[in-house]
């Protein structure tokens, strides 16, 4: 509030809200769309300068806590449940150009398509780097379909063989992915360790806007982990203006089409 008291006397904002009312809002499903249309709407001024891209996944821990009995020690434990966001983000610049949040224990591999496809509908994709999590011949495919050239660790068990299970589609992909993580290792690992952004924009994230959640509702923990994003987002933007002189126009589209 004494933020707030100070943005309405210099003018920022013209009314002073009431405490809680950012925190009504958070517990709005309604809002979860317009966040997730923020971020990629806050990416968007960056798809000139972003080209490779990096997946992962990273907890944000909450301030409910679970209970169980552990009949091994015959005592009662807790710990924090947490919230899990899985994001796609730009190497150069950490600009998170896909979201997506679902249960806590979601596996990664799962995710990456979902993000690939959403951050190809605004970016020319020339890369795509990952750890073991994500090794699948279904997420090297999409990868490859897209005209884009995927960096995913293999596990000892992969073999470079096979079709996926579901669509049958063959190993094309696959193969030469892994014939390219065997006998080209030094220059596979230049472009894989690339992947290290992605842990350095979730330090940003956590180190700025803080590494656990407020809210206590489901709903509201998505809420504001977007939030957090959106906040990195912004902050990745404004330093890109004066480190890029690029001058974002935000809705172009929507406007020209309005006009």
């Amino acid at each position: 509030m004494s933020d707030l008291r100070e943005a309405h006397e210099r003018g920022f904002i013209g009314k002073l809200p009431c405490h809680n009312s950012v925190l009504n809002a958070l517990e709005s499903a309604d809002l979860a769309p317009i966040l997730r249309a923020m971020i990629v709407e806050s990416s968007l001024p960056l798809k000139a300068v972003e080209l490779d891209f990096a997946v992962d996944s990273s907890g944000f821990t909450t301030s409910r806590f679970e209970f169980w009995f552990d009949h091994k020690y015959g005592e009662t434990r807790r710990q924090h449940t947490w919230v899990k966001a899985h994001t796609m983000c730009g190497v150069k610049t950490n600009v998170v150009t896909a979201i997506e949040i679902h249960g806590r224990d979601a596996n990664d591999s799962p995710m990456l398509p979902a993000l690939v496809n959403a951050t190809a509908k605004n970016f020319a994709i020339a890369e795509v780097s990952a750890d073991k999590a994500y090794g699948s011949i279904k997420n090297t495919e999409t990868i490859a379909d897209l005209g884009a050239t995927p960096f995913i660790a293999f596990k000892a068990v992969h073999t470079g063989l096979g079709t996926h299970r579901k669509s049958g589609a063959g190993n094309g992909a696959w193969a030469k992915a892994f014939g390219y993580f065997l006998y080209r290792r030094e220059g596979f690992l230049a472009h894989y360790h690339k992947r290290s952004n992605v842990e350095t924009t979730f330090s940003m994230i956590k180190r700025k806007f803080g590494d656990s959640l407020r809210s206590k509702s489901d709903t509201a923990m998505v809420n504001e982990t977007l939030a957090k994003v959106l906040c990195h987002n912004l902050v990745v933007l404004i330093h890109e203006m004066y480190e890029l002189g690029i001058d974002p126009v935000f809705w172009a589209g929507t406007v020209a089409a309005a006009d």
